[in-house]
């Protein structure tokens, strides 16, 4: 993602630089989001624990992660920092199910927000017209919002997709499935080296931007 940035900066430099300050922003505003959710979300359901580390904020400096808005930048999907929660404190259903809950949340409500504004983009560029720059960014913002949702639903740990998988499958194959925690990250880790290394393969890129391109082509 990065280098297409850097290939159009020698071609146009200022308006390379709008793009990616539009890019920065979205990211900023999808993952506060996404993360703002999981904390609300868990709060909701009894646990209180992000709440009292200061993460039930749409503040964006309290969920930014460096290393997953890094990504967002270089291979074009990433991550923000990690919503504490306790599941014992979850007290309004079975606390298994309530992380699920709680996982599941953070994507969804990207994917919400993308569907909104979206439709609200394209009904106002139709019917009253819009600056290129004011389409751009909501262009940009949703689909960042869409590459946030469809990436952290991918079942493996430590993404939100694997805790959601964990408390809707029955108990002995939830059990079974928490196995693979310990090796998740660094399946993710060979995964995006692949992507960025390997000429003609792209796993992840594959697996997201299928369901985003297809989202996208709905909204739009």
């Amino acid at each position: 993602m990065i280098l297409q940035y850097l290939d159009s900066f020698l071609k146009d430099p200022f308006s390379t630089l709008v793009s990616l300050s539009l890019v920065l922003l979205s990211i900023l505003v999808a993952v506060t989001i996404h993360e703002f959710s999981h904390a609300l979300t868990s709060s909701k359901l009894g646990d209180t624990t992000a709440k009292s580390l200061g993460r039930l904020t749409l503040n964006p400096k309290s969920h930014l992660d460096p290393l997953g808005s890094l990504l967002f930048l270089f291979v074009g999907f990433g991550w923000g920092k990690p919503v504490p929660v306790d599941i014992y404190r979850i007290k309004k259903m079975p606390p298994l199910l309530g992380m699920s809950m709680v996982s599941f949340a953070g994507p969804a409500s990207n994917l919400v927000t993308a569907i909104l504004i979206g439709f609200c983009l394209k009904k106002l560029a139709l019917e009253f017209g819009l600056s290129e720059i004011w389409i751009e960014l909501g262009f940009t913002f949703v689909q960042i919002s869409l590459i946030l949702a469809v990436f952290n639903l991918v079942p493996l740990p430590p993404l939100d997709g694997y805790k959601v998988i964990l408390g809707i499958l029955p108990r002995n194959l939830s059990i079974q499935y928490s196995g693979i925690e310990k090796y998740g990250p660094f399946a993710l880790i060979i995964l995006f080296f692949i992507d960025m290394t390997v000429p003609g393969i792209s796993i992840l890129s594959t697996l997201i931007g299928g369901p985003v391109k297809i989202l996208l082509n709905w909204i739009f």
